[in-house]
């Protein structure tokens, strides 16, 4: 997170900015990850494709909360920056590598996910303005309900998906 960035004076538009950075953020992380990995091989789910559905959850909750903002205030120009954040939502950038198993890119998405709620959460305490509390506690909760989903479908997944893919690695580009 930016220095420059006092959360304690977020107005209810900055924080919907904010909110739709963080999911712009994690999307393209996403994708970027689903593009380097690959995204199957028409034998059945793997990492790549694991992070190219991650890609469009995010993608789909930027767009709406760019909805709920335009709502609200038109088209008021955005104040802040994907340069006003760092990996919020985010996961690591060295988190994934080739032939990594499919339970493996969920545990980096939970472990995305725990971030998100952890920054919401650490956050509210210093949010005074009473609408941005509100977002705020909700985008939290939201952050919850993904983590309860991604342990479900953790749950489901059958045993072959801690399996490790291998490779030839003068065959397969370099991460």
């Amino acid at each position: 997170m930016s220095t420059r960035l006092d959360l304690s004076k977020l107005s209810l538009i900055d924080a919907l900015d904010l909110a739709k950075l963080i999911e712009i953020e994690a999307h393209h992380r996403y994708l970027m990850f689903a593009t380097q990995l690959g995204v199957g091989s028409g034998y059945g789910y793997d990492a790549g494709a694991f992070f190219a559905t991650m890609a469009e959850n995010e993608a789909k909750h930027g767009r709406e909360l760019e909805t709920r903002r335009k709502a609200l205030f038109g088209d008021e120009p955005a104040r802040l920056t994907l340069s006003d954040l760092f990996d919020v939502e985010a996961p690591e950038m060295g988190a994934p590598r080739r032939g990594m198993s499919t339970l493996q890119a969920f545990e980096i998405g939970l472990a995305a996910e725990k971030k998100a709620y952890d920054f919401y959460d650490m956050t509210l305490p210093s949010i005074t303005d009473p609408e941005v509390r509100e977002l705020f506690t909700e985008l939290r909760e939201e952050e919850n309900e993904h983590i309860k989903m991604l342990r479900e479908a953790m749950a489901q997944l059958p045993p072959s998906a801690n399996i490790e893919i291998e490779y030839d690695p003068d065959e397969a580009p370099y991460l």
